[in-house]
């Protein structure tokens, strides 16, 4: 039955309660890029800015990466690396 499968003990009220955050979140967002929209940005010039912070978050984590296995290497933290490479704990 449908409700015998339930990953992870997840009771179908959780589920619809995590449809209906989904479902907000969409509409938030639908009413964000229509507010864009009417400032003048197109669709083409949007999906650039997404694909490029993509880009960049992928960018960033390979960094993270590298800073995480230097730090093991040298036996310290990630946080002391950051001012031998001029980062800010922002970055």
């Amino acid at each position: 039955s449908p409700r015998s499968f339930q990953p992870n003990g997840t009771s179908e009220e959780a589920l619809q309660c995590e449809i209906e955050e989904l479902k907000r979140k969409d509409l938030a967002l639908d009413q964000e890029i229509a507010q864009l929209l009417s400032e003048g940005y197109s669709l083409e010039e949007l999906e650039k800015h997404i694909s490029l912070l993509h880009e960049y978050n992928e960018i960033k984590d390979a960094g993270q990466m590298l800073l995480g296995k230097l730090a093991v290497i040298r036996g310290v933290t990630t946080k002391q690396l950051y001012p031998e490479y001029d980062l800010e704990l922002s970055d």
